[in-house]
């Protein structure tokens, strides 16, 4: 029989736009409130995020450390609180812990522990923006950051395109958002006409827009999405 330790851990969502409450379901309060040691993406930004949902939360009263990329200094405290059966909450940045999120090697170290992991449904860019695609829904890949380097981008972006084409595959991808200008022109330049590209951008937001086109309808208009968090999907 395998024997758990008595510390729990809840992946908590948090919301993809700070406007956006309605987004996170109030079972996540419930678990928020079972909590008494947080390792969190961003220690400030997760503080503010949680008082918006409980107010009445006293924030002082939790432990908290930063996952930065979960060193192994990180992981051992991580690993000491789970020991001494404590509950702790996993929060990303924005949307789901261990999806495209440092959170993923700390709950590698609850698996290890045998700790009881609890994933908490909230939103997750990728996922919301693949539903809204009309891209295939069966089979598609999430491969994070493209390259920054000019040329090995051409390659990869070429490569991901006869890859969807051969496998039916949708490739989703992310950028950092004052790059997004540049990942677009590179883009249009060099997929073929018929690939359909999904530009899903302020996802959950006021102004929300996920539209999927072929790279030569994209081509007939400017997309200016310049420092906006956004989402791309290629479809050959």
């Amino acid at each position: 029989m395998i024997m758990a330790t008595n510390g729990n851990v809840y992946l908590i969502p948090t919301f993809l736009d700070e406007h956006a409450l309605e987004t996170i379901p109030e079972y996540v309060i419930d678990a928020v409130q079972k909590c008494s040691v947080f390792f969190v993406e961003n220690e400030r930004s997760a503080r503010r995020f949680l008082k918006l949902i409980w107010k009445e939360m006293i924030i002082d009263e939790y432990e908290w450390f930063a996952i930065h990329k979960a060193e192994d200094e990180v992981k051992n405290e991580f690993r000491k609180k789970l020991k001494a059966g404590k509950t702790i909450g996993i929060l990303s940045e924005a949307g789901c812990p261990g999806i495209a999120d440092p959170g993923q090697i700390l709950v590698s170290v609850a698996q290890e522990e045998k700790a009881i992991v609890k994933p908490l449904v909230g939103p997750s860019s990728i996922l919301l923006a693949l539903m809204a695609s009309g891209m295939n829904g069966q089979h598609f890949q999430f491969n994070g950051y493209l390259p920054i380097d000019h040329s090995e981008r051409i390659r990869i972006i070429k490569e991901l395109e006869n890859e969807s084409q051969k496998k039916n595959c949708t490739q989703i991808f992310i950028e950092t958002p004052y790059r997004n200008n540049q990942l677009i022109e590179t883009i249009l330049k060099t997929c073929k006409a018929s690939t359909q590209l999904c530009i899903a951008v302020d996802i959950t937001g006021a102004n929300e827009s996920i539209r999927t086109k072929s790279i030569a309808e994209w081509k007939k208009e400017t997309v200016d999405i310049h420092k906006r968090p956004c989402i791309f999907l290629l479809c050959a």
